[in-house]
């Protein structure tokens, strides 16, 4: 915890003394190595390496596993926007992007200001169908 926070600081003053490209690299390497995924502003983010049609088929199982009906889907070939509820009428968002043919963005909120653990848990149920292919 005093690694952190000493880290803070230095980050700090470092952002303090330059015009924040110093922060950017620092904030990319770490992003990096945090498993390949981001929560930001409410938002958990990630790049799979599957199509877009792999992901959009991994994102509906899910839902369906996590029995959260689904309210509303589009797709198209570059992205796809899938809402669903869980039990306590909490809207869960799921926005896909295509990047390249086998490369696609996943983002998750969940709510209006975000739950990063149901975000997580969503995430790992998808890549979870992505690994086995169903």
């Amino acid at each position: 915890m005093k690694t952190k926070l000493m880290m803070t600081v230095l980050i700090a003053s470092l952002l303090a003394l330059t015009n924040g490209c110093f922060l950017f690299v620092v904030g990319a390497a770490a992003g990096a190595g945090a498993a390949g995924y981001a929560y930001v502003n409410g938002e958990e983010k990630t790049t799979v390496a599957f199509s877009m049609n792999q992901t959009w088929d991994a994102s509906l199982a899910a839902m369906k596993d996590l029995q959260f009906p689904v309210t509303n889907q589009a797709k198209d070939a570059l992205q796809g926007n899938l809402d669903a509820r869980n039990a306590s009428n909490t809207n869960i968002s799921i926005k896909l992007k295509y990047i390249f043919n086998t490369s696609t963005e996943i983002r998750i909120r969940v709510g209006t200001f975000g739950d990063e653990s149901l975000s997580r848990i969503i995430l790992n149920k998808i890549n979870s169908h992505l690994q086995t292919g169903s």
